[in-house]
């Protein structure tokens, strides 16, 4: 009898564990495939060093300003920070241009200044991705300087040289050179070098083994110090067909079809992932994600082996002088939603350190609809699938500055030598200065703006680019003190991500396509649903949902109140909500 107990005791034990472990068929599908790495849940946070805080007064931003506020980082809720540049440079294009891959930048600090930044950084919780700048390097590097010292040096085959005696090289477009020609001849050795970006940018030679071997030596020499991650800068183009045959008159208005994932750039990534990324718990992501879903998906795709994350430029690159239409907006992010809804992973972002300021490109940045308008958008970022790219100063609805307006007002390099370019091919002047006071990328440079003191708390010398005057207004004081402010409804956000594993591997599902005010999509995982619903009009947008009746109260709201009465709303003017269902 006692045998027989015991039995049916341990019978019901496994049939008690199995019932357990069984999973309803959307559990199996959505959960045992999510896949869940920490860089798919990170909220990461572009810091642009030059702009973020000083502490010695030279007008520039440094690491130890940056260690005196890791503490309001923290308070974001953002999990990661991406640093642009900081090594020896020149400073041709604002440390985009590396000197010394293994040194920082005197502007910025010391090395003893970073390790103290890594250390209290990790000490938060917060882990680092450091920008890679290895398509070229600075014409004032070592490697360059012995390049072009002669033609039999051995640090010649680092760069791309065309000797002047085959006659000129066949025509390269240079994105940031007045001349627009990515030759540039150089007297010493009779020879032309090129250069993709500025003339003291040259591209370095993938395809010398001894080239490759050296960028994964320095990237091991970051990761071993604990740096969490790397973003390639310009990697795309790394590879080169180094016979460079002649391109089709014109092709610089699509370039990106002859520079970008040309061939051997996959092989370079995979031997970087055996050489660096699979050797550290690391996170990888390039600038760029080739011409095609395809190829971002050969980018990114785990068995690949390759890089982690795509980073595209479809969705910053809609906003136009003149407006764009919404239409296209849901478009561009719902197709590369669905390109990666099985496989692959995605970055979502709207500006970065190349884009003027996100709220005035893509919504409203004049009162009374700058608020509503920032935090509308950092809603999107928020609760799209993906991992979020926040630039700093947008937690606060930064905006473009009007004291940019004449071209002496400009420092960076892109708009100096595109405003020159552009003179000489006798381009419509005050169409290319609309331009620029709509897009360049100083606008998103400008100074973060702490408190209403003198510049903004950011130095107590002169800024290198000038603050925005609305500083007194739109800085952290005011908005921490201020519960409706962008910054506390961007804690609001970051706070609901981390805690709801639905806005961060949850389905998406764009609804109201036709819709032309409203961007609407659900997120569901499991039995989660989420319902985001944003106006990106400045006037009030009705709107039906078969199913709205079945969703609760907002969980994120903009305003003080929604009108919702069963299944149509009313949504103010760029008023952003997420509701969950009951």
């Amino acid at each position: 009898m006692k045998k027989i107990t015991l039995l049916c005791l341990v019978l019901l034990s496994l049939y008690s564990c199995a019932e357990k472990k069984e999973k309803t068929p959307m559990q199996t599908n959505q959960e045992d495939e999510l896949d869940k790495k920490w860089w798919k849940e990170a909220i990461v946070y572009q810091i642009y060093p030059r702009s973020f805080q000083d502490t010695d007064g030279d007008g520039v931003g440094d690491l130890k300003g940056i260690i005196e506020r890791l503490d309001y980082v923290k308070s974001l809720g953002v999990t990661a920070v991406w640093l642009n540049p900081i090594y020896s440079s020149p400073n041709d294009d604002n440390g985009y241009d590396v000197s010394d891959y293994r040194d920082i930048m005197s502007d910025f600090g010391t090395m003893e200044d970073f390790d103290t930044m890594l250390a209290e950084m990790h000490a938060r919780d917060i882990k680092l991705v450091m920008d890679i700048v290895v398509n070229h390097s600075s014409d004032e590097h070592p490697w360059f300087k012995e390049s072009r010292s002669s033609r039999d040096n051995p640090y010649r085959d680092y760069y791309h040289w065309w000797p002047a005696e085959k006659g000129e090289p066949p025509y390269r477009y240079s994105l940031f050179d007045a001349e627009g020609n990515a030759w540039k001849y150089d007297e010493q050795t009779d020879a032309y070098y090129l250069h993709y970006f500025s003339q003291k940018q040259p591209d370095l030679n993938w395809e010398n083994p001894k080239v490759r071997q050296e960028v994964y030596d320095i990237m091991k020499f970051w990761a071993d110090k604990g740096v969490d991650g790397f973003r390639l800068d310009a990697f795309q183009f790394a590879a080169k067909d180094t016979t460079f045959p002649k391109f089709p008159d014109g092709f610089e208005k699509n370039f990106i079809q002859y520079y970008a994932v040309q061939e051997g750039l996959h092989d370079y990534l995979k031997e970087m992932n055996a050489e660096v990324f699979s050797k550290y718990d690391v996170m990888s992501v390039a600038e760029g994600a080739g011409r095609t879903l395809e190829e971002a998906h050969e980018l990114v795709d785990a068995d690949r082996n390759e890089i982690n994350m795509a980073y595209a430029f479809d969705g910053v690159d809609i906003p136009k002088v003149d407006g764009y239409e919404l239409a296209t907006f849901k478009e561009t992010f719902t197709k590369w939603d669905s390109a990666f809804a099985k496989k692959g992973w995605i970055s979502i972002f709207l500006s970065n350190h190349d884009q003027a300021r996100m709220v005035s490109r893509y919504a409203n940045d004049s009162l009374p609809f700058r608020a509503p308008s920032a935090k509308m958008l950092n809603t999107f970022i928020l609760s799209m699938r993906g991992t979020p790219y926040c630039y700093f100063g947008d937690e606060l609805g930064m905006t473009n500055n009007p004291k940019l307006q004449e071209i002496e007002d400009f420092k960076d390099i892109a708009a100096i030598n595109g405003y020159k370019k552009a003179q000489k091919q006798g381009e419509d002047m005050d169409e290319y200065m609309r331009n620029l006071r709509f897009g360049s990328r100083d606008h998103g440079r400008t100074p973060m703006q702490w408190d209403d003191s003198q510049n903004a708390g950011f130095t107590t010398g002169t800024p290198w680019l000038p603050l925005n005057p609305n500083y007194t207004t739109v800085n952290v004081q005011a908005e921490e003190e201020n519960p409706q402010s962008v910054l506390n409804h961007f804690k609001k956000m970051t706070a609901l991500r981390k805690n709801n594993e639905v806005l961060i591997y949850g389905d998406y599902e764009l609804i109201q396509k036709e819709h032309k005010q409203v961007y609407a999509y659900t997120r569901s995982l499991d039995n989660q649903n989420m319902m985001v619903l944003l106006n990106f009009s400045d006037t009030e947008a009705a709107v039906g949902i078969n199913d709205l009746h079945t969703y609760g109260d907002p969980l994120i709201n903009n305003y003080d109140s929604f009108e919702k009465t069963g299944t149509s709303a009313v949504l103010k003017p760029y008023q952003a909500v997420i509701l969950a269902k009951n």
